[in-house]
């Protein structure tokens, strides 16, 4: 059975290491998104999840650094690589108190990268056996402390509006129908009518989406809702 390949987000901005790094990872089976600046990469974050973040600290727009620590407000197991030329200890020691989980100082060996690469992410895995959690399109939750956020703040759910979220995070941008929403959550025998599902929908917009000006929870007619861009 085949697994689906793990997707990179590389934030480098020497256009050449860049293009290096993303055929090198691609021809070792990585899917790789890139970014040349902190801030097209923090918009990146907000839309798209990924399996590894690689991280060059002196970057226009927004640094390493800041990039790490807004990140790590609305995810905590996805791990960040640090790509940088510098190789103190205070940075190394800065780059971690700001989330990075390695640091790979500049130059270096592309077989080193991927190696690091794949511990990481067989570290995240068993992280993630540890606790339950979904993250899309800026929406992040943590099933296993029944915590919800968006861009790092907070948000208050009650427990159906809660278990109708879940489930459309749990789809990752797939369609799941009114009907299978009310089996799910109120059960098969319930007389639950369909329009109860949109009144929830409704309920969850208002707090996910109008707060943020965003419109993430979608309806697609004859089918059901997902979570999109």
């Amino acid at each position: 059975m085949n697994q689906t390949p793990k997707k990179i987000l590389l934030v480098e901005d020497d256009v050449q290491l860049h293009i290096n790094i993303k055929e090198a990872l691609t021809a070792d089976g990585f899917v790789v998104e890139g970014a040349f600046d902190g801030v097209i990469a923090q918009r990146l974050l907000k839309t798209n999840t990924y399996d590894c973040l690689l991280i060059d600290l002196n970057l226009p727009g927004k640094n390493g650094y800041e990039i790490c620590a807004d990140f790590r407000k609305t995810d905590s197991h996805t791990p960040i690589l640090i790509l940088t030329a510098f190789d103190s200890l205070d940075d190394k020691v800065k780059g971690f108190e700001h989330g990075a989980d390695d640091y790979l100082t500049k130059p270096f060996y592309i077989r080193e990268l991927i190696l690091r690469i794949q511990a990481l992410l067989k570290r995240s895995v068993v992280l993630e056996t540890e606790e339950e959690v979904y993250s899309l399109h800026g929406i992040h939750m943590n099933n296993t402390r029944k915590k919800v956020t968006r861009n790092g703040e907070n948000i208050d759910l009650t427990r159906r509006e809660y278990q109708v979220l879940l489930m459309l995070l749990k789809r990752n941008g797939d369609f799941v129908s009114k009907k299978e929403l009310i089996k799910a959550i109120w059960g098969s025998a319930t007389g639950m009518h369909t329009n109860t599902i949109e009144v929830y929908i409704n309920f969850l917009r208002n707090k996910i989406d109008k707060p943020f000006q965003t419109e993430n929870i979608k309806t697609k007619i004859g089918y059901g809702y997902y979570i999109g861009a």
